[in-house]
């Protein structure tokens, strides 16, 4: 199941976002702060009936595009479809998405090219620890 996520699931959220390469607690903090006017929102994905997130999508509207910041699953909980659900779910609600994904990772940029992302171009010193690859639906 896919539902907006609450202050309620920060715990569970600062766990999961663990496991991103380069985090931004600040934006994740700002979307579950229930202020309508936060930068960022997040989804949650749920699993077997529970409600405890184990996985979410921190999306940032923009010009034209929102931009999904940052997308993770729980590693008991991949390959089960939580992010291709979480992306069809915060694409439902934008005319156009746009990622950036680091050339080494390619389990995401799978992903991505998957749920029907398109290459755009390769973006030198996007990551403090290097390039990183733009992909747009």
């Amino acid at each position: 199941m896919i539902r907006r996520a609450r202050p309620t699931d920060a715990a569970a959220l600062a766990r999961l976002q663990s496991h991103l390469r380069e985090p931004s607690p600040g934006l994740l903090d700002g979307a579950l702060s229930g202020d309508e006017f936060a930068p960022a929102t997040a989804l949650v994905a749920t699993a077997d009936g529970a409600d405890d997130p184990v996985g979410y999508l921190l999306a940032v509207p923009g010009d034209g595009t929102t931009y999904v910041a940052e997308l993770v699953v729980d590693p008991n909980h991949r390959r089960e479809g939580m992010a291709t659900a979480l992306l069809s779910a915060c694409a439902a609600d934008a005319d156009r998405l746009t990622v950036t994904v680091a050339p080494d990772n390619e389990a995401a940029r799978s992903l991505y090219r998957r749920c029907g992302f398109e290459k755009v171009r390769r973006l030198p010193d996007f990551f403090a620890d290097g390039a990183a690859v733009l992909y747009r639906q």
